[in-house]
């Protein structure tokens, strides 16, 4: 049986109210900021986006990583 959008987590509600207790993927970060999953990877090649790292093949975000990123973030562009 496979599991539907609706029966799966808002990753936005989880990052907000602690951290998930697994490692975040491409599709995840895209959809905690509503962007394109492909401006994620542009992200990652211009290293402008929050830091990810590989396993195998696949790309990883660690959360309380992202958390620290947007923390910086919102540091910066209110100053």
């Amino acid at each position: 049986m496979s599991r539907t959008r609706s029966a799966q987590p808002d990753s936005r509600a989880t990052l907000r109210g602690g951290l998930p207790d697994r490692y975040l993927t491409p599709d995840d970060i895209a959809e905690i900021f509503d962007v394109p999953k492909e401006t994620v990877y542009q992200w990652r090649k211009k290293r402008t986006g929050p830091p990810g790292f590989r396993i195998g093949k696949h790309i990883r975000y660690d959360p309380a990583v992202v958390h620290r990123y947007v923390a910086e973030r919102m540091t910066i562009d209110a100053a």
